[in-house]
């Protein structure tokens, strides 16, 4: 019999779902939407970028998830405006799930697993993105820094792009490749913690069967590629939706730089998903 979720990610991302509902929104400082946002594409820009995302989004999405390579892009000034945006987003009552997609070994791994998920960490975030293309075993530093400090990994497994089917979907003894990474993220879940979370694209069927997963599913693709929130019913026909967490960022993001609008964009999304899972 399953453990009950008596600790670990489990709790904190319930409490949050159940009062903001099933959306994340991924902040993604790109130049182009730096550009229509009246913004320079600058740190100053980036940085002006960041306060509105926070101000608007923190005290409404349940998940909020800012794309790690846009922020690095300007250096050492991008990776401060980062941290400024993780501990903004998280004392608005926010979740950070850092899209940072790590993958290594050994030390290389666990450097990474201290950057973001250590407490001493000024990158600390209650998640991280980790690719499994190293083998699903060259992840253990990561899983247990985040069982330790009961925040989460999300595991690449069906991405929404469609380069990805030649990878995800190819033939790993009888199994997909992709499969092999839901059934490794299964077993770390037996405990109830909910440590290890999934990414699988919404834009089209993936294949996979999730239903021993016992861990959220991070599900990228609403609005800009295509995915509707109509959907994810369909897509995830097989999965257990209460763990279903549906991102959108472009989407949501040019509704700004007005907060009210940033803000109401996040809602009615929120409000479409909820209604089409219900």
């Amino acid at each position: 019999m399953t453990a009950p979720p008596s600790s670990g990610f489990a709790p904190r991302y319930r409490e949050v779902i159940g009062e903001r509902g099933r959306l994340c929104v991924g902040i993604d400082p790109h130049a182009e939407l730096l550009e229509e946002w009246g913004l320079p594409v600058s740190i100053d820009g980036l940085s002006r970028f960041a306060d509105i995302c926070v101000e608007a989004l923190g005290p409404v999405a349940a998940v909020i998830k800012p794309q790690v390579a846009f922020f690095e892009v300007f250096g050492s000034g991008g990776f401060a405006v980062l941290e400024k945006v993780i501990r903004g987003a998280q004392a608005a009552g926010a979740l950070v799930l850092a899209d940072a997609k790590r993958g290594d070994i050994g030390s290389t791994m666990q450097a990474y697993a201290t950057a973001w998920l250590g407490d001493a960490s000024p990158l600390c975030s209650d998640a991280v993105t980790v690719s499994p293309y190293l083998g699903f075993g060259s992840l253990a530093p990561a899983v247990e820094a985040a069982r330790a400090t009961e925040r989460g990994v999300f595991v690449l497994a069906r991405t929404s792009n469609p380069e990805g089917a030649r990878i995800q979907l190819a033939d790993a003894d009888g199994r997909a490749v992709g499969q092999t990474v839901v059934d490794a993220a299964a077993v770390e879940n037996a405990d109830g913690s909910a440590t290890v979370g999934l990414v699988v694209g919404a834009t089209r069927a993936h294949g996979l069967d999730l239903g021993a997963l016992q861990g959220p599913i991070l599900s990228p693709g609403l609005g800009a590629q295509g995915a509707t929130p109509a959907d994810l019913a369909e897509v995830f026909a097989d999965a257990d939706t209460a763990w279903l967490l549906p991102a959108s960022s472009r989407g949501v993001l040019r509704s700004g730089p007005a907060i009210g609008e940033l803000r109401s964009a996040c809602e009615r999304t929120r409000d479409e998903v909820e209604s089409a899972l219900r």
